[in-house]
């Protein structure tokens, strides 16, 4: 009986426990369940705040640009493709970082994001990556930032951040990319840093910082990218910088450094960039430097001594304003690009001949006695390469005409069947005719890195020289993208378009592959980059005085007007901003990328899916899909005031509707590193540019103005000066024409 009752005891034990765990259980999973529900409607209600998405705040984890884990929370926040930010509301202060907790990717760059990063970024625990850059933040980088221990990339490139790097940062010891470049950062670059000991890529370049570089980065045994350049750095090298056997591109351009270059530097085995030019270097060049890397800069300095006779596979040497001497080695004569003037080298035995005349100017008792004779064969050699030109350009047009029906079809293009039957097809040409399949992968060494230039919308971009000395930009589809139908049609677009438009401000493309292990463009290289480069590098800027910068946007007008008003059907770019604006050695600017490009169709709506880049997007296009040339126009109006400010006007934009713009005035949204106009003539157009770029931000299609109209205004001679410059403002501006008299 006994027994009975403590077996009976036992089981009522037993029940209870199992109850009590399960209801626990219960209660856990609801309590679980509460937060993650509180957690979603916090981040729902977020993004509803933020006014960046203009969608259905309801499906927010099926926006374009967020990700969601199984709970509904948001892991990642991707908005650079995605998101068009009005300017009114481009502050970051309008995101409530706190109301994301799972946050593991957050991207806002390219958005025109004002104000100060917070200090409560510090909440978002799991984030990897943070990149912040290309907008217009302000203020210093928060020491907080050193608790995002997870963090693995940190980009807060090209903005107004001043003060100095927070030394806290060497505690993210998980980081593999840093780059704080082209801000106003000051003081020392700490110490700390050498913490890092992930670290793949450093990047401090265009700011004001100091003192000397830190020896404890030599304890970056990963990294491979170290750009301090266009910085106030003085004293030398570290030797230790040699140990770091990881180093693929060295640049300390633009600073006060002194000493000699670290022997060991040539020792590096995959060094290929080394760019320590405008610095007060001397000593000799290390051995190996000349026979390891492929692009050696090290102009401007005070460098001695002899060149070392070991060249390797070198396309760029600068060895300009030094102090040089002895005899130039021969392998020198393999070298594509070449500056050896201004140095002390002697022409011993004829040893300057062979080079180029200009690359030797400014030596010691230069005399250039090289005989040239002109001889019959010469002429007809001419004669030959006159007669393959002509044969050439037909071949090209019937090439380009083939090529464009074979690869792009109207009907059923991007069909795997059609692009397995055409994928060993090419055609490539130039303006002899003479431009192979193979020259491009040798000019390229199979589009190795070190050739790399940039990035486009859809691939990458390369610099080649090929054979005959032409230097050309490639834009090279990845295998992954071109088996992406909206890749392939983007490149087929770009073909298309550009082989049946001729404008003196449009890029030229010279050819094309359409194969289907590698797709590429072939066009005319542009040396002095976007335009977005130039206004972002305090020197490059200022060289851009006001009346290139004028030519420069008359240039992108003629371009546009052509495009939109010449051809039939009109074409519309949709992706107009100072990243497609590319310009020559003369700083004539042409239009690039057109890979979003669209024909106008008079019998169609044109509605389309977005493009463009954010901070350039018409503001119809965030409620609309209809594309017209007002949409270009607006981007239009966007650069024309980002050329004359030297940056991107968001908040200038931002502040047209508001009673604050009564008291603004025009001299002072200038560019300030340049001095404001002093001639007459720069004055009136200045004034013109200013008035039609703010008549083509009106936030209605229908009032701007057409860009032939534009292009017929920056023609016609401009009326006399009535007005004192330093008194107009951005309102009159606005409202009527002014004329204007000198500044006082």
């Amino acid at each position: 009986m006994q027994n009975t009752s403590y077996s009976s005891l036992l089981v009522a034990v037993i029940f209870s426990t199992f109850f009590y765990v399960f209801f626990l259980q219960g209660v856990i999973a609801n309590t679980m369940a509460a937060s993650n529900s509180s957690s979603t409607n916090e981040e729902q209600e977020a993004l509803l705040q933020s006014k960046w998405g203009g969608q259905n705040i309801s499906n927010y984890c099926k926006w374009n640009g967020i990700v969601c884990n199984e709970a509904q929370s948001v892991t990642e926040i991707s908005t650079t493709k995605y998101f068009y930010i009005p300017p009114t509301e481009a502050h970051i202060q309008n995101f409530n970082v706190t109301a994301f907790p799972n946050l593991i990717h957050l991207d806002l760059s390219r958005l025109g994001l004002k104000g100060k990063i917070p200090t409560e970024i510090s909440f978002l625990k799991k984030l990897i990556y943070l990149d912040l850059s290309s907008s217009c933040l302000q203020g210093e980088l928060p020491s907080s930032l050193s608790s995002l221990t997870q963090l693995e990339t940190l980009n807060i490139s090209n903005n107004f951040l001043t003060g100095v790097i927070p030394p806290t940062l060497g505690q993210l010891k998980n980081l593999t990319l840093l780059s704080l470049d082209s801000n106003q950062f000051e003081g020392h670059i700490p110490e700390e840093l050498g913490n890092l000991r992930g670290l793949k890529q450093l990047t401090l370049s265009n700011n004001s910082l100091n003192g000397s570089i830190p020896s404890t980065l030599e304890h970056l045994i990963h990294l491979k990218v170290l750009d301090l350049s266009y910085n106030k750095i003085f004293g030398v090298i570290p030797e230790g910088i040699s140990a770091l056997t990881q180093l693929t591109n060295v640049q300390l351009s633009w600073n006060q450094i002194s000493g000699f270059i670290p022997s060991g530097i040539g020792r590096i085995p995959g060094l290929g960039i080394l760019d320590i030019s405008n610095n007060q270097l001397e000593g000799p060049i290390p051995y190996g430097v000349l026979n390891h890397c492929s692009y050696v800069q090290l102009s401007n300095n005070s460098l001695n001594g002899s060149i070392p006779p070991q060249i390797g596979n070198i396309s760029y040497l600068d060895l300009s304003y030094n102090d040089l001497t002895g005899n130039i080695p021969e392998g020198l004569h393999s070298v594509p690009y070449l500056n050896l003037s201004y140095n002390s080298f002697n022409d011993s035995d004829n040893s300057f001949c062979g080079f180029p005349k200009d690359s030797l100017i400014g030596n010691k008792d230069f005399q250039y006695s090289c005989s040239s004779q002109s001889s019959g064969a010469d002429i007809s050699l001419v004669m030959i390469i006159v007669f393959s030109t002509f044969n050439g350009m037909v071949v090209s047009i019937v090439l380009v005409c083939w090529g464009i029906h074979a690869f792009c079809p109207p009907h059923n293009e991007f069909g795997s069947e059609e692009r397995r039957k055409n994928g060993d097809m090419l055609s490539i040409w130039n303006y002899d005719g003479k431009i192979a399949f193979e020259d491009i992968i040798k000019a390229t060494e199979d589009f190795d890195i070190r050739y790399c230039i940039g990035t486009g919308a859809y691939g990458t971009v390369y610099k080649a020289q090929l054979p005959s000395n032409r230097i050309v930009a490639l834009k090279k589809l990845h295998k992954a993208e071109s088996e992406n139908p909206s890749f392939y049609k983007s490149f087929c677009n770009e073909t298309k378009i550009l082989t049946e438009t001729r404008h003196r401000n449009i890029i030229r493309l010279y050819g094309f592959c359409l194969h289907n292990k590698c797709m590429f463009l072939v066009y005319e290289y542009m040396e002095r980059g976007s335009l977005f480069y130039n206004l972002s590098i305090d020197v490059e800027a200022q060289e851009l005085n006001w009346s290139k910068r004028i030519n420069i946007v008359k240039g992108v007008a003629y371009g546009l007007a052509h495009m939109h008003h010449d051809c039939t059907p009109p074409i519309v770019h949709r992706d107009i901003s100072s990243n497609n604006i590319l310009l020559n050695s003369e700083l004539q600017a042409f239009v690039s990328d057109f890979g979003t490009a669209r024909l106008l169709d008079c019998h169609s709506s044109n509605q389309t899916l977005p493009a463009g880049t954010y901070g350039y997007v018409a503001p119809e296009l965030a409620y609309t899909l209809t594309v017209t040339t007002k949409c270009d126009v607006y981007s239009f109006g966007v650069v024309v005031l980002e050329t004359m400010m030297g940056r991107h006007p968001a908040e200038l934009i931002s502040s047209l509707s508001e009673p604050s713009i009564q008291n603004k005035k025009l001299k002072d949204i200038l560019d300030l590193r340049i001095p404001l106009p002093f001639f007459r003539k720069d004055m009136q157009e200045i004034v013109l540019i200013v008035t039609l770029a703010l008549a083509c931000l009106s936030p209605h299609p229908k009032s701007r103005p057409s860009m032939q109209e534009i292009a017929s205004e920056l023609l016609v001679s401009k009326p006399p000066l009535l007005w004192h410059f330093d008194g107009i403002s951005i309102h009159q501006l606005m409202k009527q024409k002014i004329y204007i008299i000198g500044r006082s």
